[in-house]
């Protein structure tokens, strides 16, 4: 099978592979990376030519008319999510983190209260703190081994300082794909307390049987309101291109985005259009349907055997490739924990706390690589906490 192959990515400037021993202490040599939120494979064969079509003409001046690129855009989230929209609502950015962070200069003032639901994708919060906004978390609800939201809880939270809320969706670490009922309580929730809702949705295409994703622009009555931000770096494997979409229907943010991206003189690079454009095409569709099927096996693996190790609860993913593991059954601290990982199991995981409130004892780790080291993963795992078998 194409994803079974293994890449040998060391020594490539990897951050997944070749910083893992720097921040974890888990060496590239024998040690698993499972941390950074980028896959092991190689993107669809479509988008190397594209690319080794660039490189063999052998010019990489400035690019001009990206109708192409946007048209694909469209296609794609048609096809796929079947929302439709104006390809001039499109706003191309440094990845989906710089589209954030514009989003809080252009829809925020300093110490604005910006909300999250907790656990949630680490950067959000560095992100929101580092711009001057304060970080406002509503903790998930973990159901049974299911995050739920708690608005009653969320409503009595709010100050009235709270201007934005970031939601993620599908949700990162947990695997959530929340459903049309609980988008129409997030777009309520917005409403109530005059919130402007950017919603990111980079794991939308990596979902399985069983979860049916919405796209947020779907539910009613949320146009006037809604930042979009899509992305083809998690699906196809190209984050290092930096290339992400701010998708904005409305007007008025329409314009006070724009001119936040006008003021800071940005402009997206030819390599991330020309892989995106081939990306977001019938081959790529094919090649995503293979991916998914693929991961949803290593998931299945993966949470058996964690599963089958006394005090370790892994979520139920319904999307992304990213499995949080909950250690608390364990009774260990947290540093216990990670060591038992990164020097017994030597693999190199993402931290729980660093997800927020709820991501206490938890790990997350990547289950996006070739089956084989997923199997491994499990069975050094298995070995490190044998004592609890």
């Amino acid at each position: 099978m194409k994803f079974d192959t293994i890449i040998d990515r060391r020594g490539t400037h990897s951050s997944k592979w070749d910083g893992m021993e720097k921040i974890y202490g888990v060496s590239s040599e024998d040690g698993l990376s499972m941390w950074v939120a980028d896959t092991d494979f190689r993107p669809p064969k479509c988008v190397g030519d594209a690319l080794q079509g660039m490189i063999d003409h052998g010019i990489f001046g400035y690019f001009s008319d990206d109708t192409d690129y946007r048209a694909a855009i469209c296609w794609w989230m048609k096809n796929r999510h079947g929302w439709s929209f104006d390809p001039k609502a499109i706003f191309t950015t440094h990845g989906l983190v710089n589209a954030v962070g514009i989003c809080l200069e252009a829809y925020t003032a300093p110490d604005d209260g910006v909300i999250i639901f907790t656990p949630v994708y680490h950067a959000f919060a560095r992100i929101i703190s580092a711009s001057g906004r304060k970080v406002v978390e509503c903790p998930l609800v973990d159901n049974n081994g299911r995050y739920e939201m708690d608005f009653a809880a969320y409503d009595a939270e709010m100050t009235g300082k709270e201007t934005m809320l970031i939601l993620c969706s599908p949700h990162n670490p947990g695997g959530r794909v929340w459903t049309r009922e609980e988008l129409q309580a997030v777009v309520a929730f917005a409403i109530r307390h005059d919130l402007t809702l950017v919603c990111d949705e980079i794991h939308h295409d990596v979902v399985f049987d069983g979860a049916k994703h919405t796209a947020m622009p779907l539910i009613e009555g949320v146009t006037d309101r809604l930042v979009m931000l899509t992305a083809p770096s998690k699906t196809f494997n190209i984050a290092g291109a930096y290339t992400g979409n701010a998708i904005i229907e409305d007007p008025d943010l329409h314009q006070k985005f724009a001119a936040r991206m006008s003021a800071l003189g940005l402009s997206p690079n030819s390599f991330g259009l020309v892989a995106t454009t081939a990306a977001y095409s019938p081959e790529g569709a094919e090649w995503v349907d293979s991916l998914v099927a693929y991961i949803a096996e290593n998931k299945r693996i993966f949470d058996e055997g964690i599963n089958a190790i006394p005090g370790l609860k892994s979520m139920h993913l319904e999307a992304t490739y990213l499995a949080w593991v909950d250690f608390a059954g364990t009774g260990m601290s947290m540093s216990e924990i990670s060591e038992r990982v990164a020097k017994v199991a030597r693999i190199a995981t993402n931290q729980g706390p660093t997800f927020g409130t709820g991501g206490e004892v938890h790990l997350r780790f990547n289950v996006g690589t070739q089956r084989s080291r997923v199997q491994e993963a499990v069975s050094r795992m298995q070995a490190a906490f044998g004592d609890l078998q």
